[in-house]
């Protein structure tokens, strides 16, 4: 994540670590399955990009295994620091936004769910872009809160209005500090855009489960004292929201998951006959 005062869901906060677990819940089949079908595969070296907390980490150090490396990288890695990780997991400070991209160069870049909050994210993408080798894959996966807006889809009773509420007044911060609430549309084009191949890219979002009931208590938490500052929800609604999450009658939904993909043109000598990243299939059979 970028160093900026504007970033709403500050990693230092307690709340974080209960976010990066129901994230994980949510998200992490569909991250791996893209790892799997992307062709990544033992020796290959992987940036990972604003990691935030372990479970990506781990999922791509099983990928590559031992001859492969995985660089996990974080504006604030405190929650990848004191905790067990394979040896071939390299965890290091960055601020994607500003800092110029470590050395590599990767065969595959990942990133979720952290450029929507970055302030440049051109440059963060293009350093993405300049990490990979010729013929290594960009997978991006960010956030649309705008091409699906709603926190409960079954608006039936006011407990499902108060919720649609207060995730309106969640996404005008999430506006006021940066956040482009419309970007996970935008990746496969940004992608060609930069020169990438074979783009494609699909979309997955939760619409009931116990973890988004603990993403979404953990998030209201997190941001409480800037809804109520800026008249966005009193003190009562919010208690009586999280109590009806609390209480699981709330079928909450996600913004939706853009998934987008593509690979870096290969030079000459990727092209020649038996290069692993030549031949590997980029798209889902």
């Amino acid at each position: 994540m970028t160093e900026d005062k504007g970033y709403l869901l500050d990693n230092r906060q307690t709340e974080a670590g209960e976010r990066f677990d129901a994230l994980a819940e949510l998200f992490d089949a569909t991250t791996f399955r893209h790892f799997d079908a992307l062709g990544l595969a033992p020796g290959d070296g992987v940036w990972e990009v604003g990691a935030g907390g372990t479970s990506v980490p781990r999922g791509l150090a099983e990928r590559v295994g031992p001859d492969g490396r995985v660089l996990a990288t974080d504006l604030d890695t405190g929650w990848l620091t004191g905790v067990f990780l394979p040896p071939n997991v390299e965890v290091r400070r960055h601020d994607v936004g500003q800092d110029e991209a470590p050395s590599g160069p990767f065969d595959f870049v990942h990133a979720r769910l952290v450029l929507v909050h970055v302030k440049d994210r051109d440059r963060a993408l293009r350093a993405m872009l300049g990490a990979l080798r010729p013929g290594g894959i960009l997978l991006v996966e960010d956030a649309d809160p705008a091409l699906q807006p709603l926190l409960c889809l079954d608006e039936y009773g006011p407990e499902q209005e108060r919720a649609n509420r207060l995730r309106r007044g969640f996404r005008a911060l999430l506006a006021e500090r940066g956040a482009d609430l419309s970007y996970g549309r935008k990746l496969p084009r940004l992608l060609r855009e930069l020169g990438l191949e074979q783009v494609e890219a699909d979309a997955y979002f939760p619409v009931a489960s116990p973890a988004g009931a603990v993403l979404e208590a953990a998030t209201v938490r997190q941001v409480r004292d800037q809804l109520v500052q800026r008249g966005l929800a009193s003190d009562d609604e919010i208690e009586r929201h999280l109590a009806s999450v609390a209480a699981g009658r709330l079928d909450l939904a996600t913004s939706p998951m853009i998934s987008a993909w593509g690979r870096r043109p290969a030079d000459a000598s990727d092209r020649r006959p038996g290069g692993r990243r030549a031949q590997a299939a980029v798209s889902y059979v």
